[in-house]
C-alpha cells in the first residue's frame, strides 16, 4: 500500500519535471525566434538606411552638378559685351594718357602710363581721399591760420576764396579743394587732421602705398610742384577708381559749383565754381560726356586731368597728363577728354 503511493508521488513529481522541462524549453525557443526576428530587423534597417544615404549622396551631387551648371551658365551670362575705342594714343595732346573700363578693369588706352609724371592739382584726389576718412563730421570748424596764408602768397598759390583767420565747416573747404583748387582748404584741413602738411603727407604716401600705387611720392596736400611729388598716369587712375567708391567725394568731384555756409567774414557765405567745367567750351559742358574729375596745371607737369564718364551705364577714368598750354590757351587736357570718351565703341 505505502509503495503504491509512493510510486504515485514519483511519478507526478517525473511529470511535474517533465512539464517544466517542456515550459522552459518552449521559452527558450521563444526567446530564440524573437532574438533570430531582432537581428533581421535590425539589419534590414541598416541596409534600407545605407540606402537612403545613398540615395542622398546620389541626391547632392545631382544638386551640385545643377549648381555648377547654373554657375557656369550666370558666369556666361555675365559677360560684358567688348568696348573698342576708335581713336589712337597718337591723336593725342596729351604724353601721357590712361583709360580704364572699372566694370572689367580693361585697359583701354595706355600711352606712357608708366612713366613718371608731376601731377599737379590731381593730386588734391588724394587729398580729398585722407580728407574724408579721418573727418568723420564734415561739419566741423576749422580756423584757417595767418601763418598759413603768408606762405601760400608767397608761393602764389590758388586759391578759393577764404581769408586769414576764417573759421569754415570742414565740408565747405572740402569743395574748396576740389572745385576751385584752394591751397588754403587745403593746407588748413592738413594742419586740422594731422598737425602740419608734412604729417598730412604721411597719411597721403600710406594711403597710397595700400592702394598699390607703388610709383608715387607725395610731398604736400595742393600739389605745389616740388620733385620729390610724382606720380604716374595708371597710379592717379587707381587712385581715382578707389575714390569714386565714397559717394560724398563722387557728388563733389561732379558739381559745378557749390555755395558755402555763412561765416563772421563771409556773412552771405561764398561760391566757388569748378575748374573743369569752367574750363570746358560751351560744346563739351552741353554733351555732358565728361562726368566730373579734377584738373591741374604746372609748368612741369603741363596740362592735366584726372576725369571719369558714364556713358551706357558704365564708368570709365581717363588720367591724361603732359599737354601743351596753360590757363590763357585751349584746354588741350579736357579736348582730350571729350576726344577719348566721345570714341569709345560698344
Amino acid at each position: 500500500m505505502r509503495t503504491g503511493k509512493r510510486t504515485r508521488r514519483r511519478a507526478r513529481r517525473r511529470k511535474q519535471i517533465a512539464g517544466a522541462c517542456i515550459v522552459i524549453l518552449l521559452i527558450l525557443l521563444i526567446l530564440g525566434l524573437a532574438g533570430i526576428l531582432l537581428w533581421r530587423n535590425i539589419k534590414i534597417s541598416q541596409r534600407k538606411s545605407d540606402s537612403g544615404k545613398d540615395a542622398v549622396t546620389e541626391q547632392e551631387m545631382t544638386q551640385e552638378n545643377k549648381t555648377e551648371t547654373i554657375t557656369e551658365t550666370q558666369t556666361e551670362a555675365v559677360t560684358e559685351p567688348p568696348v573698342s575705342l576708335g581713336i589712337s594714343a597718337e591723336d593725342l595732346y596729351s604724353a601721357n594718357a590712361f583709360l580704364v573700363r572699372t566694370k572689367t578693369g580693361e585697359t583701354l588706352l595706355d600711352k606712357g602710363s608708366a612713366e613718371q609724371i608731376y601731377p599737379a592739382s590731381m593730386t588734391k584726389v588724394m587729398t580729398a581721399v585722407v580728407i574724408l576718412e579721418n573727418i568723420s563730421d564734415l561739419q566741423a570748424e576749422v580756423r584757417l591760420s595767418e601763418e598759413m596764408f603768408d606762405e601760400l602768397y608767397r608761393q602764389e598759390a590758388s586759391l578759393a576764396g577764404f581769408l586769414p583767420g576764417e573759421t569754415v565747416t570742414a565740408r565747405d573747404l572740402l569743395y574748396g579743394v576740389m572745385l576751385p583748387s584752394g591751397a588754403e582748404c587745403c593746407t588748413g584741413l592738413a594742419d586740422y587732421i594731422a598737425g602740419s602738411e608734412e604729417g598730412f603727407a604721411d597719411l597721403m604716401n600710406r594711403k597710397a602705398a595700400e592702394l598699390g600705387m607703388e610709383n608715387t611720392h607725395f610731398v604736400n596736400a595742393s600739389g605745389l610742384h616740388d620733385p620729390g611729388h610724382y606720380t604716374t598716369a595708371a597710379d592717379l587712375a587707381k587712385l581715382m577708381e578707389y575714390a569714386l567708391r565714397n559717394d560724398t567725394f563722387k557728388e563733389i568731384a561732379s558739381s559745378a559749383w557749390h555755395s558755402t555756409e555763412p561765416t563772421d567774414m563771409h556773412p552771405d557765405g561764398i561760391t566757388v565754381y569748378n575748374t573743369l567745367f569752367g574750363s570746358m567750351t560751351e560744346e563739351i559742358r552741353d554733351s555732358g560726356i565728361i562726368t566730373g574729375g579734377k584738373t591741374g596745371y604746372t609748368g612741369e607737369a603741363g596740362l592735366c586731368l584726372a576725369s571719369f564718364a558714364e556713358i551706357n551705364g558704365e564708368t570709365f577714368i581717363l588720367v591724361t597728363a603732359g599737354a601743351d598750354g596753360n590757363h590763357e590757351t585751349e584746354q588741350f587736357h579736357v579736348l582730350d577728354a571729350y576726344a577719348v570718351y566721345r570714341a569709345l565703341e560698344f
